[in-house]
């Protein structure tokens, strides 16, 4: 019970890092394409956490690799560059949410690869959530924005995969998570970099709220972020920790309409 009321309490300051986080990333594409940007903050992030692990003397010999990879390609290249490329048409709050379709990928896949299943008002709590994404999401008037929800929805497709796998892997055997966390974003930020430098984009202008934002999306949203969600894929069902990480998408709504005038319609 101590380790889920930590694991709990550690949603609620992911929950705030991460609603916020969108806002912030949307500023910052004013200054930077998507890839460049997302390449730029996860290799900062990457750089941080091997910092950070030499400096506490964690282990960091890497180890089962073949799978720490297929969780860095999914968790760090796959979705940063979905939700990234996402957020360029999009707006910061209904991209959030979109990306949050995330819960129901996870339900759908750990029923048959984890075994957890949906259990008596769990099923309401679907039902609520579900019915208010598809509100969000809008299928009767996509229009011009089409491609920006797909790539959302996909980056949610990516990101429940990714959770899944970290799952499999502290299954198997227990890995120090920010050893964990420092690995999976080093095998991810290659192809991350190599997506940037193979697609043309404007150059990246240096002004100070665009070095500002940099540094809160690497070092709070991405290298203490993952390391908070890694830790509460840990101690909670994977299907519960992404049910309530549904907080993420309304504190995102909040923050783009105050900050950035995206006010939701009715």
């Amino acid at each position: 019970m101590k380790e889920k009321r930590s694991a709990l309490f550690a949603l609620i300051v992911l929950s705030l890092i991460w609603g916020y986080g969108w806002i912030v990333m949307k500023i910052a594409l004013r200054y930077s394409g998507p890839f460049d940007f997302a390449a730029l903050r996860t290799l900062l992030a990457t750089v941080c956490l091997f910092a950070l692990a030499g400096a506490m003397k964690r282990p960091l010999a890497p180890a089962r690799l073949p799978e720490v990879f297929l969780l860095g390609f999914l968790q760090t290249f796959l979705f940063l560059a979905l939700s990234m490329w996402a957020l360029v048409d999009g707006g910061a709050g209904k991209t959030a949410v979109l990306v949050f379709t995330m819960p129901f990928w996870t339900m759908i896949l750990a029923w048959p690869l984890l075994g957890e299943r949906i259990h008596g008002s769990q099923w309401l709590a679907v039902a609520m959530a579900l019915a208010g994404l598809i509100l969000i999401l809008e299928p009767w008037g996509l229009r011009t924005t089409l491609a920006s929800k797909v790539l959302a929805v996909l980056a949610g497709a990516a990101w429940a995969a990714s959770a899944i796998v970290a799952k499999r892997i502290q299954a198997k055997a227990h890995m120090d998570l920010l050893a964990l966390t420092s690995w999976q974003m080093l095998l991810g930020v290659i192809p991350l970099n190599l997506l940037a430098w193979l697609i043309p984009s404007r150059p990246v202008e240096w002004a100070w709220p665009f070095i500002g934002a940099l540094a809160f999306t690497a070092i709070v949203t991405t290298a203490g972020g993952w390391i908070l969600w890694l830790y509460v894929l840990r101690s909670l069902p994977a299907g519960i920790a992404s049910m309530s990480a549904l907080a993420i998408p309304v504190i995102a709504i909040l923050g783009s309409a105050l900050q950035l005038g995206e006010v939701p319609s009715p």
